[in-house]
């Protein structure tokens, strides 16, 4: 008899620890939700291999399912939003009609299939790292550096003097301009 309840108990113990671990996440994952390319949305566990080749692995149901770049709209996990460009990653910093991103992955010479056709995807311009201006609107993707800072300035704040003034302090570093993003999505009189 002793043995009988032992043997329930430890049965018992193991299906706790198996409910339990069901609801931790997987080693190197962590909880997110992807939007997919026709929109849909999927939520489970997320492992992010973006910077390493473009891609992240979803684990959901017990099953891990990868999923490219260019299967993807956005991404959401603890590490922050996170949006799909031509199969590549980008990190959003700030959003609204301009985004403020940072590049992430990089999808060059990725390979993608049309039905059998094998094709290499280009991706975007610019390096993991690199800062862009998206105009949400326009669909526009704009490389922002030293170099062409003025430049990207001025398209893109359209004249809006407070933004216009906040982006001259980028000079120095780039990252800055994500204030200068903020103050233009805020503009009254949109």
């Amino acid at each position: 008899m002793k043995i009988f309840k032992m043997l329930s108990a430890l049965v018992f113990s193991v299906t706790l620890l198996q409910v339990s671990a069901q609801t931790d996440a997987p080693k190197g994952f962590s909880k997110g939700s992807l939007v997919l390319a026709d929109n849909s949305s999927v939520s489970g566990y997320i492992k992010d291999n973006s910077l390493r080749d473009a891609s992240v692995v979803l684990f959901k149901d017990g099953k891990e399912t990868i999923y490219k770049g260019s299967d993807l709209v956005a991404m959401e996990t603890t590490a922050g939003s996170f949006i799909c460009i031509k199969g590549d990653f980008f990190k959003v910093s700030a959003k609204g009609d301009l985004s403020f991103l940072q590049k992430t992955s990089d999808a060059s010479s990725q390979v993608t299939y049309n039905g059998g056709e094998a094709m290499f995807n280009s991706g975007t311009e610019g390096t993991p790292g690199d800062y862009f201006i998206y105009n949400n609107n326009s669909k526009e993707l704009k490389l922002v550096s030293k170099k062409n800072l003025n430049e990207v300035v001025a398209k893109s704040f359209e004249g809006y003097t407070p933004a216009v003034e906040k982006a001259k302090t980028a000079q120095t570093d780039i990252a800055l301009l994500k204030d200068a993003v903020e103050i233009y999505n805020s503009r009254k009189g949109k």
